[in-house]
């Protein structure tokens, strides 16, 4: 049974930031559609860096995980209204070397067959934090 985009709520998307924080792929691609979009913040393009599709995404994430071993999205809030969804957070995280990331940022979100079909991501752009 599919759930149309009018009943998805802000729940999924604290579901998706719960799996995000457990570091848990299955549980972030089981509440996205198989040919999803990721655009990430950082990459050459106007938009970041795209992803498409359960691979690509999961890759990407897997691989934010891989480099900031810690990483969590705290301070999180969300809202959806009309088919859309917006979530604000603050990303925190420690690479292997001592380097951390501290930047706030949002996420917009667009819905299909109730799950998400699409993620941008946007964020403050601030230097690394050399532990030195």
């Amino acid at each position: 049974m599919s759930t149309s985009n009018s009943q998805v709520t802000s729940e999924l998307l604290q579901q998706l930031f719960d799996a995000f924080n457990r570091h848990d792929l299955e549980g972030v691609l089981a509440l996205m559609t198989e040919d999803v979009v990721f655009e990430g913040a950082a990459g050459p393009e106007a938009y970041g860096v795209r992803f498409v599709g359960h691979e690509a995404v999961g890759a990407a994430f897997e691989g934010v995980w891989k480099t900031f071993p810690d990483v969590q999205w705290a301070n999180d809030k969300h809202f959806v209204a009309e088919g859309m969804g917006v979530s604000q957070w603050t990303l925190t995280g420690t690479r292997e070397d001592g380097v951390r990331i501290e930047a706030d940022g949002v996420d917009l979100f667009s819905f299909k067959d109730g799950k998400i079909a699409s993620k941008k991501a946007f964020r403050k752009e601030r230097p690394l934090l050399d532990p030195k």
